[in-house]
């Protein structure tokens, strides 16, 4: 089964995208469902789930984090307590996987090497400790960003995750996770990941128009 892991709505706050626009392009794509990360809150993503139900469409939710040393996308987390922090940029990295695995949940390094300025991973990937997966595959990314991130992560022997990064219609699906074990809601989607049973991709159905601007998060 294939499922988009990286997902915004218009719950995010920096664009326009209609949580029913971006479940119809899904369903019409083949995909079998998709994982809305908002920036910085969990909580922000509720009224997108309601949709998936309507809609007869798998809508698991995460949350896309900024910290200190590039984004990360957290699985598993159940309301917005993970965040100790009191602000929304620049947590500090390692201080969040440790609070997110602690809370039952994992994380994984969104397009860790797209340069967007200091707070970059990078080459720091290969330091990286307590992460269950890579994204591997970003629809906002030049392929050479994702070439690096498919590479580093079987060098680090991690499964792989792939995700549109959408904050628009047409975004939605370029790139998707393929799952080799059934997923139907967070705990299975976990237990898939943890057991390797995962693999980012460009999506085969994706048909769309220019890729957005790589200021995308």
């Amino acid at each position: 089964m294939w499922i988009d892991t990286h997902c915004h709505t218009k719950y995010s706050y920096d664009n326009w995208l209609e949580p029913l626009d971006l479940i119809r392009r899904a369903k019409a794509l083949g995909l079998d469902g998709a994982v809305i990360t908002e920036h910085y809150s969990y909580e922000a993503s509720a009224p997108v789930e309601q949709v998936g139900r309507d809609e007869g469409f798998l809508i698991l939710r995460g949350v896309e984090i900024a910290t200190d040393k590039g984004h990360l996308l957290a699985y598993g987390v159940t309301d917005d307590g993970w965040n100790i922090w009191g602000r929304d940029s620049y947590l500090p990295l390692e201080e969040v996987i440790e609070r997110v695995n602690k809370l039952g949940g994992i994380c994984a390094p969104a397009h860790p090497f797209r340069n967007v300025g200091l707070a970059s991973l990078m080459e720091g990937l290969l330091e990286l400790k307590d992460i269950a997966a890579v994204e591997s595959h970003n629809g906002v990314n030049a392929e050479s960003d994702n070439e690096l991130a498919i590479s580093t992560a079987s060098h680090l022997g991690l499964p792989t995750l792939g995700g549109s990064d959408c904050h628009k219609t047409v975004a939605v699906g370029r790139c998707a996770t393929k799952f080799s074990q059934p997923v139907h809601d967070m705990a299975s989607f976990i237990a898939a990941v943890k057991a390797g049973a995962c693999r980012g991709a460009y999506y085969p159905p994706y048909t769309g128009g220019a890729k957005e601007p790589a200021s995308a998060g």
